[in-house]
């Protein structure tokens, strides 16, 4: 079979995705391949595919015992023979799994890092026929990524042992320039080819929000979205304990996840998110990474998180169907210093020598600091993150917070003057609180003690709110005319556009909203579904739609595996666009393949026919005179 026979056989899909084929050719020619893509662009098809192929095993190394298993699953549920070699085997498990390896039984093994230069593993791998080797999420190889591993380390060493030397491909979803050098680095890639698809995911919705009350403003944004799979993603484990225990008590179906559970409860909790049976999951960063839920309709930010990088794979994790999803932070300034002290006290890099470790110390202050930065601009939400990412676009999405809400320019420039010349004038020598109280004239024992109430500045800008003076802060220093020092204390200096805000040639405008608070989004009756294709549901469809998800569940069930698994969100929604009566009808659902058509088919088929009766029967009954064409409800209300 060639590519779009197996894309089309296995995975039901009729094209390929952007950037997808383009890996896959280079895999196929031999070349050494880095493929950067966004969560749900389809990284795993890059590999898979090929796989399919190629003469002999492809090993995916990947960095946890979830993502492993969830893929595994996946693919045999298309009809793929696949295995996985981890912890979570016994001793007997595990040489039973290498010996059908050494029989070929398997086309695809997954295997984690630290496993490679095992004796038994090596012994295996020694003898096999490997063709490809396909490092997943390998951002895990550089220590300036968000998920540094030093298990990713072992797999150059790994691949220098083996008697043939493989097509190594590497994938990740979020890296910068240095990460991907460090990458095709660290795994001693051959010129390889090196594809970026694009960071932007358009079916995300992006908000910051600073309620005085977090709490209530996830409890009231649950109450609009019943019925739908999210994560609120909290900083600490107190946080999390707290929120899981106020939603339980509130009614509604929620779990946790946090490295203080026992393995078992751990693994059953998430059990029972991925299965739906909690569908709310509280957890902190330990979970989500390799989780492929493909429903998921919101993550919530409890906190504010220590980096872009972790923002945005997190995030990530909503709307992996390609269907809408809400991604909202809630921010609070104690979310600063919660992860400034994380910073400081930071275990994880022991390994590394001093002055690398200083350096790493330096960068993480940096990142927080432009992750704080996000929480306050007034740009485009989906523009930051991407530019971030060295991605440039028209700074304006219509699918994000900043974008929806109304903004007027408004002239800062006397603020500017003011909060410039006051870090001037004390020397560049404290940090943005003092400056802030300088100006609005606060009479604190701090302000005394560093004698700021002789500077002159003080007072100058005491009608001004504290919380306005915050906000032009920010914007100097996203702006760069000031800076702060990436370090504990976080002096603020100026910089070389700092002239510009001392004695400015022109006014000094700023964009600040007219509402400080975009009103949550009531949720209305019979709303419409809209579709990543751009198809939207109306009110019958989403009948069908839901009864098409009882029926995906009840074979979930039956089953033993994640609805998601059976059928996306995303496939279901497209039989109730297509409506499909047989099977070539059936099999040009996005989602729908030969072996999935075989085991479930027949099924969905009835389901739709039964739901398409069934509706024919009640126009039939209520008479074609009192309904809706749009809505099937009665039309003419005065004559009742």
């Amino acid at each position: 079979m060639d590519k779009q026979q197996i894309l089309k056989q296995y995975f039901g899909y009729d094209s390929f995705r952007s950037g997808q084929e383009t890996l896959i050719d280079s895999i196929l020619g031999g070349g050494d391949t880095l493929g950067i893509m966004p969560t749900g662009a389809g990284k795993s098809l890059c590999f898979q595919v090929p796989a399919l192929m190629l003469p002999g095993i492809t090993l995916v190394i990947s960095p946890l015992i979830s993502l492993m298993k969830d893929q595994v699953m996946t693919l045999n549920q298309a009809g793929i023979h696949a295995a996985f070699l981890n912890s979570s085997l016994t001793q007997n498990q595990y040489f039973k799994a290498l010996s059908l390896a050494r029989e070929g039984r398997y086309k695809i093994i997954y295997v984690a890092p630290e496993r490679l230069l095992t004796d038994s593993f090596l012994e295996f791998a020694l003898e096999a026929e490997i063709s490809m080797v396909a490092v997943d999420e390998a951002h895990c190889v550089s220590q300036w990524g968000q998920d540094f591993r030093p298990g990713y380390l072992k797999i150059a060493e790994f691949i220098d042992r083996l008697r043939v030397r493989p097509v190594v491909a590497a994938f990740t979803a979020t890296a910068t320039k240095e990460v991907r050098d460090d990458i095709i680095d660290l795994l001693h890639l051959h010129e390889p080819l090196v594809t970026t698809t694009g960071f932007d995911r358009p079916n995300l919705y992006f908000a910051v929000h600073s309620p005085r009350d977090k709490y209530d403003t996830i409890k009231r944004y649950l109450e609009n979205h019943r019925g739908e799979s999210g994560i609120i993603y909290c900083l600490t484990r107190k946080y999390v304990e707290e929120v899981c225990s106020k939603l339980r008590q509130d009614g509604f179906p929620v779990t946790r996840y946090h490295a203080g559970l026992s393995d078992g409860e751990r693994r059953q909790n998430q059990d029972d998110f991925i299965y739906d049976r909690s569908p709310i999951m509280v957890a902190t960063n330990a979970f989500g990474m390799g989780i492929d839920k493909s429903n998921v309709r919101y993550v919530i930010h409890y906190n504010m998180p220590k980096n872009m990088e972790s923002y945005y794979q997190e995030a990530g994790r909503a709307g992996r169907d390609g269907e809408p999803a809400e991604c909202i932070l809630l921010y609070g300034g104690q979310d600063v210093i919660t992860n400034q002290f994380f910073i400081d006290h930071n275990t994880d890099n022991q390994e590394l020598d001093p002055m690398t470790r200083a350096l790493v110390g330096e960068r993480d202050r940096e990142r927080l600091r432009r992750m704080t930065f996000y929480c306050f601009t007034n740009d485009c939400l989906r523009d930051y993150i991407l530019r971030y990412f060295g991605e440039y676009g028209s700074n304006y999405c219509g699918n994000c917070a900043n974008c929806l809400t109304g903004f007027e320019e408004v002239d800062v420039t006397q603020i500017v003057r003011a909060l410039a010349g006051c870090v001037l004038s004390c020397r560049q020598r404290y940090g943005v609180n003092v400056i802030i109280d300088t100006v609005h004239g606060a009479n604190t024992a701090k302000i005394r003690q560093y004698r700021m109430d002789a500077n002159p500045h003080y007072g100058e800008l005491a009608k001004i709110p504290t919380y306005k003076l915050r906000q032009v802060m920010n914007f100097l220093m996203l702006q760069e005319y000031l800076t702060v020092t990436p370090d504990e204390y976080a002096v603020v200096k100026l910089t070389k556009k700092s002239a510009m805000a001392l004695e400015p040639k022109e006014p000094i405008l700023m964009k600040m909203a007219r509402e400080q608070e975009r009103p949550e989004k009531k949720e209305k009756a019979g709303r419409t579904r809209k579709g990543a294709a751009g198809f939207v549901l109306g009110r019958e469809d989403e009948q069908l739609f839901e009864a098409l998800r009882r029926l995906r569940s009840e074979i979930a069930r039956k089953e033993g595996v994640p609805p998601y698994i059976v059928f996306s969100d995303k496939t279901l929604s497209h039989m109730c666009v297509i409506r499909p009566g047989n099977r070539n009808e059936m099999l040009s659902v996005a989602g729908v393949g030969e072996f999935k058509y075989e085991k479930y088919g027949e099924a969905f088929l009835k389901c739709v026919a039964g739901f398409e009766k069934e509706q024919a029967d009640r126009t039939d009954f209520e008479g074609p005179e009192f309904r809706s064409m749009e809505y099937g409800e009665p039309q003419d209300y005065e004559n009742f």
